[in-house]
């Protein structure tokens, strides 16, 4: 297949497009500058210059391809509401590229709002702003074949710049590594190059599910996460209310725990990477 994929050198995308290459597909990425063009090519990726303000490059680039997964998303959280408009636009215009054709199309959303233990099943009313998974939702109720793949909060690995690092930034800011609580509100992880398996997966069985788990571990306690940065800080592990943690509050007392049997019968798939608790056991997590 020739696959379209937005944020190709993001943490997610720069996996699946390795994924896909390796695996005998043709990707065209999404770049912003001539370095992330760049280093596309040295992948033996093709590159389409522009971002996702540039609707009529993604409607003319996702009309030319087979596939499109959308991965990327500006985590810029000082404008998250516009960047979620942003996000949605996107989707809305490459979805429309593929209207009236039997290409399929992957979204990324993740698992907030999700009730403890949801499967791939239950329905997300997306909460906040992001509007993911509503928006891909709407193109396959127009007839796009559209999913979506939600992934955990912790998409772990060496290089990881996501929500771990951050809770580990403010464990070294406050000399405290702390969860709310009694701590027992769960996370789940997946390490990315497990994830990228579920999009190429799911592209290549044909996208017969409506969304996808990139889950592999289902429920890992905050305060065990808490643990384990405390351990190798060398910090005390103590509960703290919510403004310890300050705009991070909401995910770092969300429940974001849910099952993947479906997607791991389904798609065949089985995770392989280390669990996200050895993971965030190494030192390359706590290099300055």
């Amino acid at each position: 297949m020739h696959v379209f994929v937005t944020g190709a050198t993001g943490w997610v995308g720069s996996a699946v497009t390795d994924e896909l290459l390796n695996a005998g597909h043709r990707v065209t990425g999404l770049a912003r500058t001539d370095a992330k063009a760049a280093e596309l090519a040295a992948k033996g990726a093709n590159a389409v210059s522009g971002t996702l303000d540039d609707l009529d490059v993604l409607r003319a680039t996702a009309s030319q391809a087979d596939a499109v997964i959308h991965t990327a998303f500006n985590h810029d959280f000082s404008k998250f509401a516009e960047n979620a408009e942003q996000d949605r636009r996107a989707i809305e215009a490459l979805g429309a590229a593929l209207e009236g054709s039997d290409r399929p199309m992957l979204v990324t959303a993740g698992l907030a709002g999700l009730p403890r233990g949801a499967t791939e099943a239950d329905v997300l009313h997306d909460a906040g702003p992001r509007k993911s998974e509503t928006a891909a939702r709407t193109l396959a109720e127009r007839g796009v074949r559209a999913a979506t793949v939600r992934l955990a909060p912790s998409v772990h690995g060496n290089g990881d710049h996501g929500f771990v690092p951050l809770v580990i930034r403010r464990a070294r800011e406050t000399g405290v590594s702390a969860y709310i609580g009694e701590g027992e509100n769960c996370w789940s992880g997946v390490h990315r190059l497990d994830a990228a398996k579920v999009y190429r997966l799911a592209l290549e069985q044909g996208v017969t599910e409506p969304v996808y788990h990139a889950v592999a571990d289902e429920v890992v306690p905050f305060r065990e996460i808490a643990a384990v940065i405390g351990r190798r800080l060398g910090l005390p592990v103590e509960t703290r209310d919510r403004d310890h943690f300050g705009w991070f509050a909401m995910m770092a007392g969300a429940d974001m725990s849910v099952s993947s049997a479906r997607t791991r019968s389904v798609l065949g798939w089985e995770p392989e990477g280390p669990d996200l608790l050895s993971d965030i056991d190494q030192a390359v997590y706590y290099a300055e």
